[in-house]
């Protein structure tokens, strides 16, 4: 008996170490992105820009929007790393407080998009019939104009300024939403444990807010994720052509503009603020492009 007592294998809790194998599709995702380099390179120039955005104050050498005549057009020099405009304002400087209003509008308008365009798609999809239809026509309406002609419509309606572009720009993306939204709950909702709160008798509210529209998350995170970045874009388009950002807010399009007389004499007062673009629109794509390829199950082997 003692020998037998020897042999006998440990006994160990089968649950406990399936549960030690389960990994959460979020933390599963996470380590598909990890792996992704461009993915993650894109993410650390994203929270670069963001990081730069939010202490601006703390290292920005010079105020944005005090002129200095004396020293316009100064090239790149130790004093001024990216170079002084034609009213002599720290170029660097303007970029950094940039930074804060480029990626402001981005993340706000996508969020307005985000929110308005879920909550249509989320109501099409599930209702169907009448309300879908009503719904769809609208988004066909809005989709059927180019998307920076739209936005400059309805800034001229409203004014110039930055918070008329920005909700030019929450405006004009919510069709995307709304119908990504709709499509992913057309097949979600012919799911069992939605048929089964329905037999239980849960409200609509509750099915489409506790059940639908998480299920429907992965798909919007990429989605928006890739949109701050075009939005990012139109703001610089609407800054550009004056119709955003109003002087002396440092823009980033606004500074194109202004520069774009000089980019003979001045080539610096155009490739820095057209740099900062490019790389935080880079940035968001990289990590959208991985956001996409972590979270959607055909993107991974």
């Amino acid at each position: 008996m003692a020998e037998l007592a020897g042999t006998t294998p440990p006994i160990t809790n089968p649950t406990a170490a399936q549960e030690e194998r389960v990994i959460s599709p979020w933390r599963d995702a996470w380590r598909s992105f990890r792996k992704n380099k461009l993915a993650m390179a894109g993410m650390f120039l994203v929270a670069f820009f963001i990081l730069i955005a939010i202490i601006a104050p703390l290292i920005a050498p010079y105020s944005y929007d005090v002129q200095k005549m004396a020293d316009k057009h100064l090239a790149p020099s130790a004093a001024h790393w990216f170079g002084t405009d034609e009213f002599g304002r720290d170029i660097l400087t303007r970029i950094i407080y940039g930074a804060r209003i480029s990626i402001w509008v981005g993340c706000i308008s996508v969020a307005g998009s985000v929110i308005v365009g879920s909550t249509l798609g989320v109501i099409a999809g599930y209702y169907g019939r009448f309300i879908d239809m009503i719904i769809s026509r609208v988004f066909d309406i809005i989709l059927a104009f180019p998307s920076i002609l739209l936005a400059i419509a309805v800034v001229s309606v409203l004014g110039p300024s930055l918070r008329n572009a920005l909700i030019a720009i929450a405006l004009i993306n919510v069709p995307i939403f709304g119908r990504l939204v709709r499509s992913k709950v057309l097949s979600v909702k012919q799911e069992e444990y939605i048929s089964a709160a329905k037999a239980i008798g849960m409200k609509d509210s509750r099915i489409l807010f506790q059940h639908v529209l998480p299920n429907s998350m992965a798909p919007i995170i990429v989605q928006g994720t890739l949109a701050i970045a075009t939005a990012i874009i139109e703001a610089a388009a609407l800054g550009f052509l004056g119709l955003g950002a109003q002087p002396p807010t440092p823009e980033w399009g606004k500074m194109l503009a202004d520069s774009k007389d000089f980019i003979l004499d001045a080539p610096w007062t155009v490739i820095f603020p057209g740099l900062a673009i490019m790389l935080t629109v880079l940035g968001f794509n990289l990590m959208g492009d991985g956001l996409r390829d972590a979270l959607d199950p055909k993107m991974k082997n």
